[in-house]
């Protein structure tokens, strides 16, 4: 049943769930306060790096439209998301100015006669009734016959920037969170073609083979709030734990890889997120890790064991500058090589990046820094106009004349270099690889001294 859709927000999670829906058959039409990224929009341009997003853009492009307008978005809208960014405060509480400026917009425009108001973003607890009261504010401070009814619901979102359309279209369940069951059902309709993978498949994000159905899970409010938090708090927990076990393994001798296969075989634990390394970045974790521990202490509770889990990523950062400090002693004058930007492959992210507090500690420490990254180049030209590094034209550059190269980004592309031109363009052949990509071995035969986190030199 096809149903007319707002979306506030082109961000990430905003783009990605308005294409999504459209493509199934919505009437969806994106709302944003960046005349510019509208512009790029309406132009048919994908204004942000997502795998596939631009093809399928291209494909639902006829129940797809993009607006600066409130009142044209949200004024027929059935259903309005709200995606807007709620970045973290100094104490790690979620910023809510957005949320409530797009709170207030919905109240102000909407004239449906009955609307489902999704609060997608990742929102504190209690979130839901405090969008609800502004938007009753708001509502009844421009439409004195009150004709519209409308109900607040928590949907959040778990997309993975570079596989965000695959867990959109085929994923691992849909949350959602209301005190009127109406909304729920809505809600349930919205999403029949994804529950039931009904729709056809685009040809270049086929269907997985098995994949039948999506689990629908119905919650109060509060539950899906936390639903939320609690998921990326545990995932960031399993990468700080493996890394821990990865110093570990280093002082003992002992490799990570193997480690985090055999207990990652046990189906109680998972191999998923296991992978030893730099640590975790992007726009979610470390702000929603933080939102955690700030709700806790609003209610007293100290909330060690997520506490442990920031610590230890922050720490993993630290020790890259530490490793090429032992290795090289005196970091002044030096030449250090960056491969990847982003915090993570097949996406131009850099919030959180571990490279940008990497490159950042170098320089302090008096190196003079090269990077590559296949597709975050021009990001991070425009976002770290503070930092004097030197762009290279491509990851070969960054090995010539270098005294260490770092892998900070796992890029497949950069399994594939010619480390054996690498070898002879290094000043000091020292490579750390920050994520286990390489093939330790073959670069040692090459004569590159290799660290590699988690394992034993």
């Amino acid at each position: 049943m096809s149903k007319k859709v707002a979306i506030i927000g082109t961000g990430y999670v905003g783009l990605t769930t308005g294409v999504a829906l459209s493509y199934l058959g919505c009437e969806v039409t994106c709302l944003d306060v960046d005349a510019e990224k509208v512009k790029t929009l309406k132009a048919g341009k994908c204004p942000i790096y997502e795998p596939h997003l631009a093809e399928l853009m291209d494909l639902a492009k006829k129940n797809l439209k993009f607006t600066t307008d409130a009142k044209e978005a949200l004024a027929k809208a059935e259903v309005i998301f709200i995606a807007v960014g709620t970045p973290s405060n100094a104490d790690g509480t979620p910023n809510l100015t957005y949320l409530k400026s797009a709170a207030q917009s919905v109240g102000a425009n909407i004239e449906s006669p009955f609307v489902v108001i999704v609060n997608k973003s990742t929102v504190p607890i209690g979130s839901g009734n405090w969008v609800e009261s502004i938007v009753r504010d708001a509502y009844r401070g421009q439409n004195q016959t009150q004709k519209s009814k409308f109900t607040v619901a928590s949907n959040p979102e778990f997309l993975r920037e570079g596989s965000a359309l695959s867990d959109m279209l085929y994923a691992d369940r849909i949350v959602v969170g209301a005190d009127d069951p109406k909304a729920v059902e809505v809600l349930r309709d919205l999403y029949k073609p994804l529950i039931e993978q009904t729709f056809l498949a685009p040809g270049f994000l086929m269907r997985p083979e098995g994949f039948k159905s999506v689990h629908f899970l119905a919650s109060d409010l509060q539950s899906a709030e936390l639903i939320k938090y609690a998921a990326n708090a545990f995932l960031a927990l399993k990468i700080s734990f493996i890394n821990e076990i990865a110093e570990l393994s280093e002082k003992v001798g002992a490799d990570i890889t193997h480690i985090a296969k055999g207990i990652g075989l046990d189906s109680r634990i998972g191999n998923r997120f296991l992978q030893a390394g730099i640590g975790w970045g992007g726009s979610c974790f470390g702000k929603d890790t933080a939102a955690l521990i700030a709700t806790g202490q609003e209610y007293g509770l100290n909330m060690p064991i997520s506490k442990a889990a920031k610590d230890v990523n922050s720490r993993q950062r630290i020790r890259v500058v530490d490793i090429l400090m032992n290795e090289l002693k005196i970091l002044k004058g030096k030449k250090i090589g960056i491969l990847g930007l982003a915090f993570k492959p097949f996406t131009d992210d850099l919030r959180d990046a571990p490279a940008y507090e990497i490159v950042q500690k170098l320089i302090e420490r008096g190196a003079k820094v090269v990077v590559y990254d296949p597709v975050a180049m021009e990001r991070a030209q425009k976002e770290w106009k503070g930092l004097e590094i030197e762009y290279a034209n491509g990851a070969m550059e960054v090995f010539q004349e270098s005294d260490a190269v770092c892998l900070i980004t796992e890029w497949p592309e950069f399994a594939s270099l010619a480390f054996d031109e690498a070898a002879s363009a290094m000043r000091n052949k020292f490579i750390l690889d920050g994520r286990g990509l390489f093939e330790q071995a073959k670069l040692q035969k090459l004569g590159l001294k290799t660290t590699i986190l988690g394992r034993s030199s």
